[in-house]
């Protein structure tokens, strides 16, 4: 049974969710920013998404940003993850596996109702594994293949079976998706729910119930949603969670200034400098999960002096990201370390950092037996091969920056470098065909909170997998392999610290940045939590217990003012 995601995407930078690094010191592995005043039932938020509605169905929202923010606050999976990664209950109140790693038994909460006020049960979970089952083109290919191998049986309207072919720790990883009300959708299959009008009145489990679309020229510029009083985790604090929907960055802060929202769910550079002026928003950091990776092609014969670790090393030391950081990203990045996410749970916090340090990159250079020809004016290899790659990369910012600061390092160490520019998609061709050397690349880590590395470094995908590197690491691949068949957190944690130390000391490839996510949220708001993010909406992850200050808490008159001041 293949199990992988094809989570390697080469991003198109403008316009996606970039912040800014505010303080180290607030992003340490774990920790998490919140507020603890007293909470205080009542009043209305209204937050700027960047980009228009299109459909509020958790099946289809997988390419719209913004209407995964929404449907976070209508729908619930089986289970969610915390800022670490450990999955925790939602509509499954408790799970069991069996001894030898295939059968999942799922405990349903018995006291979720749905929006209309229907009980929710198995059928629904039945109707929704069916939708992902049914090999439509809008679930994703790796989705279907594997979701095609798993059998689901409901025992009773409260328990779940899960049968798989073999023991697969993340399994829980692909339990989060959101479940759709059986008794409203039933007979209805993906192509029939494209254009059904549930997708502009959708009915949820969530803390927050849809209430109404807000419409300005015939045209959806908003969605007005109501805490939901029967939600199973007790009554939201907020009554009222407003969206407005605005084209540009620069729009949505407009709007904040006028007084039309109060926060701005994606702050990019182009605005940042103005939110930080703003004295009364509260400015949220996170990793956003986005590993822009130095791919090394280990297996191409015309640059086989990668193969030396003594070498990548070198290359590695001769990066000096905290530049790249100040420039390529206007310091809306921070460096990454080995090939897991900092702050989730199997990270190892004492794994080597490789700092920019060209004396020591010089060192590691020479002693892999380089000599310099004069009259060629370039290193050579004892076995006589030029020392001179070629890094493909997004023709497209920040990639253009990032690779031509590289270039400047590694010539500086003796390294002749051509850069090779193409679209992101003829770049993510020649990566899958391993027609390249080196490739400066982004892992999309998004909604993948498990932190299974394999189909990135084992064994089994170098011929057609994603290990675009070809490491050919026995070892690596066991750890690996151990820790995908265990669901030990314990052992998975040990086996997959023992996979990073042995990552950092062979560096097959060089992981370099992640991009910083930035939430702006008026400072009335508390109980916000943002710890490490695996999908913009992750924000939200606990919603249902902001609130208001007492003494600023807003009276029911003026929480209709506000409602009504949305529509105009």
């Amino acid at each position: 049974m293949k199990k992988f995601r094809w989570q390697l995407l080469i991003i198109l930078v403008t316009g996606l969710i970039v912040g800014i690094l505010l303080i180290i010191q607030q992003m340490d592995e774990g920790e998490e920013v919140q507020s603890t005043p007293s909470p205080m039932t009542g009043g209305v938020y209204t937050e700027a998404l960047i980009g228009e509605f299109l459909r509020l169905n958790p099946f289809l929202d997988l390419y719209n940003p913004p209407d995964q923010a929404v449907n976070r606050l209508i729908f619930n999976g089986l289970v969610n993850f915390d800022s670490r990664g450990i999955p925790q209950s939602e509509l499954a109140e408790s799970w069991g596996v069996s001894r030898d790693g295939t059968v999942y038994n799922f405990s349903l909460r018995n006291d979720v109702v749905w929006h209309d006020g229907e009980a929710f049960d198995s059928r629904d979970v039945l109707f929704t594994v069916g939708l992902l089952q049914s090999g439509h083109n809008l679930i994703p290919q790796d989705l279907q293949n594997f979701w095609s191998e798993i059998d689901v049986v409901a025992l009773s309207e409260a328990q779940l079976q899960f049968l798989l072919p073999e023991p697969f720790a993340p399994f829980l990883d692909y339990l989060t998706f959101g479940i759709l009300p059986e008794h409203l959708l039933g007979d209805l299959g993906i192509e029939e729910m494209i254009d059904h009008p549930f997708n502009l009145s959708p009915v949820g489990t969530g803390p927050f119930r849809f209430q109404r679309l807000l419409v300005e020229n015939d045209e959806i510029v908003g969605v007005v949603l109501e805490a939901f009083d029967a939600y199973y985790l007790n009554r939201p604090f907020l009554d009222e969670f407003i969206f407005r929907y605005y084209p540009s960055s620069q729009e949505a802060l407009s709007a904040y200034q006028e007084g039309e929202v109060e926060g701005i769910g994606k702050v990019d550079r182009s605005i940042l400098n103005e939110v930080l002026a703003e004295p009364d928003l509260a400015i949220f950091t996170a990793r956003e999960p986005l590993l822009t990776m130095a791919y090394l092609n280990l297996d191409n014969q015309e640059v086989n002096f990668l193969q030396n670790p003594d070498l990548r090393r070198a290359l590695m030391q001769s990066i000096n990201r905290d530049l790249i950081i100040e420039k390529a990203f206007e310091g809306q990045a921070v460096p990454a370390n080995g090939p897991i996410m900092p702050g989730t749970w199997a990270y190892y916090n004492d794994l080597e950092k490789i700092d920019f340090d060209p004396e020591a990159a010089e060192t590691f250079f020479e002693s892999t037996g380089v000599t310099f020809d004069e009259e060629a004016d370039l290193f050579r290899t004892e076995e006589g091969l030029d020392v001179a790659v070629t890094v493909l990369h997004p023709n497209q910012s920040p990639h253009n920056e990032i690779a031509t600061l590289i270039k400047a390092g590694w010539e500086d160490l003796g390294v002749q470098v051509t850069l090779e520019g193409k679209p992101y998609e003829e770049v993510l061709a020649d990566l899958q065909s391993r027609a390249y050397e080196v490739a400066l690349v982004d892992i999309n880590l998004t909604r993948s909170p498990d932190p299974d590395p394999y189909p990135f470094w084992g064994q089994a995908q170098i011929q057609s997998g994603q290990n675009y590197a070809d490491w050919d690491n026995r070892s690596a691949s066991e750890f690996l392999e151990q820790a995908r068949m265990t669901v030990d957190l314990a052992e998975r944690e040990r086996l997959y610290r023992n996979f990073q130390v042995l990552f950092m000391r062979e560096l097959p490839s060089l992981p370099l940045f992640y991009p910083v996510f930035t939430y702006a949220i008026t400072d009335e708001i508390n109980g916000v939590n943002l710890g490490p993010i695996f999908e913009p909406a992750d924000r939200f992850n606990n919603v249902h217990d902001w609130f208001i200050l007492s003494g600023q808490d807003l009276s029911p008159t003026e929480a209709i003012d506000i409602t009504e001041s949305s529509e105009e």
